[in-house]
């Protein structure tokens, strides 16, 4: 069955979700990645300028710039695009100074081929219009070495994030928006989320690892610890990878080339995706 609404680009995204300026909230997001990141890259938050000094990081679909900002804080020559342009203005009005904040869309990012070291895609796709596009310009202006981070989000979470109804994000788009009205939610539902295996195709031209349970087996470690009790990290390996499929979210580490991260020994290592 066809979407009965032509896909539109979501603008203004932070004035219709207020968790977008939940700056404690946001800032605890990247102290997370930023640590997956220097994980894999094998630098360490003591290194001389900070664990992404020397590298050039971009944030897409950075919005009011709180993740850019700890990018930048962290070390890293920062620009943060988005089409949210009330967004941009709060992040350029606080952190302008220290973050170069554009209007751009990921699909045409405005960086030469081979250019950046970091990107950051953090639950952003199931926004865009045409992810495949965003993913393949990603791909392009990544350097050799470079790493791209992702928080993602896939069809078969039980409680959809957004809007926080059970099961919606399993639905077709027509039942998806007959419950959305029916839960007073709005009339349509946006979000587009792909199931474990469209995200892997959706990467394949990268060299993704699976940093999931990692995290949920060190959360003081990776920043974590505000969504994940500390009982989860006591969990011996197996246990832990048989909640996978329940965990909402994957924390995955996608490299431009193939290669392995470069950390230390972690009592659960990174799983290769492929």
């Amino acid at each position: 069955m066809s979407d009965p609404k032509p896909r539109e680009e979501q603008l203004a995204y932070s004035e219709q979700m207020g968790k977008m300026l939940d700056e404690q909230a946001r800032r605890q997001k990247a102290a997370k990645l930023i640590s997956v990141i220097a994980h894999g890259l094998g630098r360490s938050a003591s290194d001389s300028g900070g664990p992404l000094a020397g590298l050039r990081a971009v944030d897409v679909g950075c919005s009011a710039g709180f993740i850019a900002d700890e990018l930048a804080l962290a070390g890293a020559q920062t620009t943060g695009v988005d089409i949210d342009e009330p967004g941009l203005a709060k992040a350029r009005e606080r952190f302008g100074e220290r973050v170069d904040f554009r209007v751009a869309r990921g699909e045409d990012l405005p960086f030469e081929d081979n250019s950046v070291d970091v990107v950051v895609l953090n639950h952003i796709y199931e926004h865009v219009v045409d992810p495949d596009a965003v993913v393949a310009d990603i791909h392009r202006v990544l350097a050799p070495g470079g790493v791209l981070y992702l928080g993602i989000g896939h069809r078969w979470q039980v409680i959809e994030p957004h809007h926080r109804l059970p099961f919606l994000s399993w639905l077709p788009q027509r039942a998806a928006d007959r419950y959305m009205r029916l839960a007073r939610k709005g009339d349509h539902y946006y979000e587009k989320y792909s199931t474990p295996a469209g995200l892997r195709r959706m990467f394949a031209a990268f060299d993704v690892w699976d940093y999931t349970l990692p995290v949920l087996a060190d959360p003081a470690a990776f920043s974590g610890g505000d969504v994940i009790p500390e009982w989860v990290g006591r969990l011996p390996e197996k246990a832990l990878a048989a909640t996978l499929p329940l965990v909402p979210t994957y924390v995955w580490l996608a490299f431009r080339q193939p290669t392995s991260p470069a950390g230390p020994e972690l009592r659960v290592a990174p799983r290769h995706v492929g």
